[in-house]
């Protein structure tokens, strides 16, 4: 880790189709080894079948609330004190919040075995939606494990 400076964030470009930067920071994540065009056609067929499966008009809407179903607010992080350390439960950002839920939601859609990413992605969406599936799951028990070590949260400097 540098000393100098913090990094420079950049800006995330827009996708062409709904001009959203939800969309183009997801397909940023869906994307391997530079093949932008296939990871746009992935979502934009993910975000086409989640909106089949619930019937719901604005797909950026649904996209919306599925992230703010999956969203942590809370993670632990490891402090060392005294020789020992401890998991100090602290706030997530809002910036890596966004970023863990898109990051999440294609892990999970990876593990999905016998479908096409799209639909796989697709489902992932409509489930985040409903507030049921994997990443709903890992963003209790995220939120359970600092709930457990809140004994911990005078740590946090």
């Amino acid at each position: 880790m540098s000393r100098r400076r913090r990094a420079e964030k950049r800006e995330i470009a827009k996708d062409p189709r709904f001009s959203s930067q939800l969309v183009g920071q997801l397909v940023n994540i869906v994307m391997e080894r530079g093949k932008k065009s296939l990871a746009c056609s992935i979502v934009y067929g993910a975000i086409e079948y989640a909106s089949e499966q619930l019937s719901k008009g604005d797909p950026i809407e649904l996209l919306m609330g599925a992230i703010e179903n999956a969203r942590p607010k809370l993670e632990v992080k490891s402090r060392r004190v005294g020789g020992a350390t401890y998991q100090v439960p602290m706030e997530v950002p809002y910036v890596r919040q966004q970023s863990l839920v898109f990051r999440w939601m294609v892990q999970m859609a990876k593990d999905r075995k016998g479908q096409c990413m799209r639909n796989a992605l697709g489902q992932e969406i409509v489930d985040a939606y409903n507030n049921t599936g994997a990443v709903v799951k890992k963003k209790t028990e995220m939120h359970k494990m600092a709930q457990a070590n809140r004994a911990f949260a005078h740590l946090v400097w």
